[in-house]
């Protein structure tokens, strides 16, 4: 008998009925940039995307509720003379951060408010650690800072803190902070597998946090290896991590499957800035269909077996998904 899989395509209907992955506003977070100024700044390294004051940040995520995202993460831009050595200002109470949090809470109280634990945006090294003799990054030292960070974020009413720092360890401090000044509630977001890419170039424009000398290859992961991101799951797993994150997420589709298959935690992924903006760049020139071509990239990395996606396309394609 022949066999005629086309039979399953000829009309929209039956397409949909057939199909395999789904998509919709629920399963995207949208990341936002803000700096403690008046004004909304353009980002000019991420066309579309801005530095938000906290008015303009307010006015965002008022924007995105209405198309049904819920989940917002939080990276901020740090004033250069508030960055320092100890990156002391990664858990000031009265910082931008939780400042922002406290903000967003009291006008959209059922939003996810999630945050950065990392202080590349608060070290004048411009590392995720804090950086010791020769240039070497402290791995324990850096442990207890971010501890901090995270139960001053999760004081000002974090739903979720998101380390990605990628310290050993992390996670399983972090939890015991939490639970130890009752923050039971308060999930941990892990950036499981942050691969040392070439991909966060646009990213770091946005917020300055390049690092001022050498790189990250000692603490992010080496792009070639896949068992070491199932290490590293087991581990943060292990350790208390309620949701993994894969960063980035297109090329490394493989990556996300892997850990799918070996985890029951949820699995996030992260579409970062240079995977926004070779889309942005293509469609300006009129290369791509900028719809089209967003609208299949997040629908491969959810079939790879993302259960959420971290996009700065969130906003403008959700009403897209809401048809």
């Amino acid at each position: 008998m022949l066999s005629r899989p086309r039979r399953n395509r000829k009309s929209p209907g039956i397409r949909h009925l057939v199909r395999e992955t789904s998509l919709s506003p629920g399963d995207l977070i949208y990341p936002l940039f803000l700096h403690d100024g008046p004004e909304d700044i353009p980002i000019p390294s991420m066309p579309g995307c801005h530095r938000w004051s906290l008015e303009g940040l307010v006015r965002e995520v008022a924007r995105a509720s209405a198309v049904g995202i819920e989940a917002f993460v939080l990276f901020p831009a740090i004033a250069p003379f508030l960055k320092t050595k100890g990156a002391e200002e990664a858990w000031h109470e009265d910082g931008l951060v939780p400042r922002a949090i406290r903000l967003l809470k009291a006008g959209f109280p059922e939003a996810v408010i999630i945050t950065d634990v990392a202080l590349d945006p608060y070290n004048s090294d411009g590392h995720d650690g804090l950086v010791g003799p020769c240039g070497r990054i402290l791995n324990d030292e850096t442990v207890e800072v971010l501890v901090r960070q995270a139960l001053c974020h999760a004081n000002a009413g974090a739903d979720v803190v998101a380390p990605s720092d990628m310290m050993d360890g992390r996670v399983a401090a972090i939890r015991r902070a939490l639970d130890r000044e009752r923050f039971t509630d308060v999930s941990i977001l892990s950036y499981t597998a942050k691969y040392a890419s070439a991909f966060y170039g646009p990213f770091r424009g946005a917020l300055d946090s390049a690092p001022k000398s050498g790189d990250k290859k000692t603490y992010q992961m080496d792009p070639a290896n896949v068992r070491e991101a199932l290490r590293e799951a087991a581990l943060d797993e292990a350790e208390g991590a309620d949701m993994l994150m894969v960063k980035p997420a297109g090329p490394y589709l493989d990556v996300i499957r892997q850990i799918a298959d070996h985890s029951n935690l949820p699995v996030a992924a992260y579409q970062v800035s240079g995977e926004y903006l070779m889309i942005k760049s293509a469609a300006a020139a009129g290369w791509l269909d900028e719809q089209a071509v967003v609208l299949e990239s997040l629908l491969g990395i959810r079939r790879a077996g993302a259960d959420m996606i971290l996009t700065y396309f969130a906003k403008d394609i959700a009403p897209i998904l809401g048809r």
